[in-house]
């Protein structure tokens, strides 16, 4: 029991963290180019090494 004191909150504590991390990534524009990433992977480059 005494193991479920520290426990519960720290769980509390991390996926606030977890929250709060998500939600900046957000405001700071993470998410605004998912297409440009995947092109870029499999973008064939014509001046590419030999």
């Amino acid at each position: 029991m005494n193991a479920l004191a520290w426990l519960i909150p720290a769980a509390l504590f991390l996926g606030f963290l977890g929250l709060v991390a998500f939600l900046w990534s957000l405001n700071s524009g993470q998410y605004e180019d998912l297409d440009g990433a995947a092109w870029r992977a499999i973008n064939d480059d014509e001046d590419g090494p030999d």
